[in-house]
């Protein structure tokens, strides 16, 4: 009974190995057959992606620029580069990669051949404005003042009396609205705009969307811009307990946005709604249109509605950065073509077979039919870091360039140093006269912590060459860390409940020579480290051949060995020498 409770264990953690894997495999199934990105493309794929150096495109390096020339804060440069993102998005180009590099430079790859109208797109300034609100088909629940509720109200229809011959008196007169604007605001599809509204000059009226795309807009000229703010927070009411955008404005904007509210609180005492909202403009995209819900002169309006923390947050780290604009210069622009990043992914994958190759080559020569185990793993472990990597690729955005590939194919050498290191522990177990069973349990308790010691000081060189290094290195270091996580669960889930079982079988356990675990061919010639196997000298053949044996062994002994033996011979001779003097 106890010899089989080795047998039911190895099968378990089998079992357990083979759900693990369909586990990773439903998981990818979901991201391919279920979820769906915006476009309805499927969320995830059988394949990895392939980052730029693969797949081709172009890469965009742009530098932050301050007016007064000081280096601009990680928060600009995270917000930048969110907003850019939303630019590339907009143009149609999917699965862009942007990413913030050296604190100052903004790195912005994109698949394929970037157009002139992209990269104008890319490196110009974002910009937030301040809009009155003229028409709409939505309602607001927001409100700017330090009191009011958050019920909605209902805004009207937006078919306005347009009349284009008369002069607009103010930035919130329905006179702005032409008979040709209401026909385009009518027509506009939020999901599909055939102009870009960012390009609408300042002292023009403006048609634009909100986040989700449902409410649309007529906005009058823009009244302020994001220099007006010196500072927006996200805090909590002091009365209601409610989620509020508290804003700071300087003096110029203190005095410009005092006027604005004048007015607009006018019109929601003259009941004119919506022509007592206020638009927050940023990239043309209308980020907040609160209702004006009283005159504010002190230059603090505060925001406020059915804000949970996040979404307060979020509007107050836009409108903050809106207050501090930042330029950029293009640093570097160049692009790798499809058919280069075809032939290194190519070269890469060949370069990886004739490694496998090799070591599989390797593996069968020195530990003969026990190499399969080694091929095997390596096997198991292609497997599942192929899926895994599909999953990254959906959950995380990891892409796969050819600095990664260097890494897998790396990791095929690291993987067999494992197997190398358990199967020579088994081979001195064996050499000290233990049983083939014996030799495979002991010799894995010794090589577990030799493996263990050196996967933590690999993982640890790719986690600080993955913080350290820059874009180029980091997919080596990432691929490097990843499969040597897997090495070791590999090890732990395959490799040794696969030995556990063979040893049992009749070719292994019974010392087959092309088994590679031949006592007999490792030299095992003594029972223990003190006593020697029985040497039959009857014929010259056989006695030339143990005394070869003996030699294998007397070398395979260790220094402590080789002294007991010397020992236990004196006292052989002395013994011998005794008995002939009486």
């Amino acid at each position: 009974m106890a010899s089989s409770s080795p047998v039911r264990h190895a099968w378990r953690v089998l079992l357990g190995l083979v759900l693990v894997t369909a586990v990773l495999f439903g998981i990818n199934a979901l991201g391919v057959f279920v979820f769906k990105t915006d476009a309805g493309k499927p969320a995830s794929s059988w394949a990895p992606e392939l980052a730029l150096d693969l797949q081709g495109g172009t890469q965009i390096v742009l530098q932050a620029q301050t007016e007064n020339g000081a280096a601009p804060s990680q928060e600009q440069m995270d917000q930048a580069a969110a907003i850019i993102r939303q630019r590339v998005d907009a143009s149609g180009v999917s699965e862009a990669d942007i990413t913030t590099e050296g604190g100052q430079n903004i790195v912005v790859q994109i698949p394929g051949v970037a157009d002139e109208a992209t990269r104008e797109r890319i490196k110009s300034s974002a910009q937030l404005e301040f809009r009155a609100v003229i028409a709409t088909n939505a309602a607001t629940n927001e409100f700017v003042g330090e009191d009011g509720n958050s019920t909605p109200y209902p805004s009207p229809d937006p078919s306005l009396n347009a009349t284009p011959t008369a002069k607009p008196t103010d930035d919130s007169d329905p006179a702005w609205v032409t008979e040709k604007l209401m026909a385009e605001f009518l027509a506009y599809d939020c999901a599909n705009p055939s102009t870009d509204p960012s390009r609408a000059p300042k002292d023009q009226p403006l048609i634009a969307c909100d986040d989700t795309g449902q409410a649309k807009y007529i906005l009058g000229p823009a009244e302020l811009d994001g220099t007006a703010i010196t500072d927006a927070t996200a805090g909590r009411d002091p009365k209601s307990g409610a989620w509020l955008v508290q804003l700071t404005m300087n003096g110029k904007g203190t005095e410009a946005f005092g006027k604005v509210s004048t007015r607009l609180n006018q019109n929601r005492i003259d009941n004119l709604s919506p022509r007592d909202q206020f638009a927050f403009v940023l990239d043309g995209r209308v980020i907040s249109a609160p209702r004006m819900n009283g005159q504010i002169l002190d230059g603090r309006p505060s925001i406020s509605g059915s804000f949970t923390q996040e979404s307060a947050t979020t509007l107050a780290d836009q409108l903050k950065f809106g207050a501090l604009p930042l330029s950029f210069a293009v640093q570097s622009s160049g692009t790798v073509s499809a058919t280069l990043g075809t032939q290194q992914l190519q070269i890469g994958l060949i370069a990886g077979l004739i490694g496998l190759a090799l070591v599989a080559l390797y593996s069968l020569i020195v530990y003969r039919a026990l190499g399969a185990v080694i091929v095997a793993s390596i096997g198991v472990m292609g497997v599942l870091t192929y899926i895994i990597i599909c999953i990254l690729a959906w959950r995380m955005g990891f892409r796969l360039s050819l600095a990664g590939v260097a890494g897998l194919i790396v990791s095929i050498g690291f993987v067999a140093d494992s197997f190398i290191v358990y199967f020579e522990r088994i081979r001195d177990e064996l050499r000290d006269g233990k049983s083939i069973t014996a030799a495979v349990e002991d010799g894995w308790g010794r090589a577990k912590r030799t493996i263990y010691i050196s996967k933590s000081i690999n993982i640890l060189a790719a986690v600080v060459l993955y913080i350290l290094a820059d874009a180029t290195v980091k997919g080596f270091a990432f691929t490097l860390g990843l499969t040597t996580l897997i090495d070791v669960f590999i090890f732990v889930i395959f490799t040794h409940p696969v030995m556990q079982l063979l040893v049992r079988t009749r070719f292994f356990g019974g010392g087959h020579p092309l088994s590679g675990l031949d006592p007999q061919a490792l030299g095992a010639v003594y029972r223990s480290r003190s006593q020697y196997r029985e040497v039959d000298t009857a014929s010259a053949g056989r006695g030339a051949k143990n005394a070869r044996s003996r030699g294998e062994a007397d070398r395979r002994q260790t220094i402590a060995e080789r002294k007991r033996a010397e020992a236990l011979a004196g006292d052989s001779t002395n013994s011998t020498a005794g008995e002939g003097e009486n």
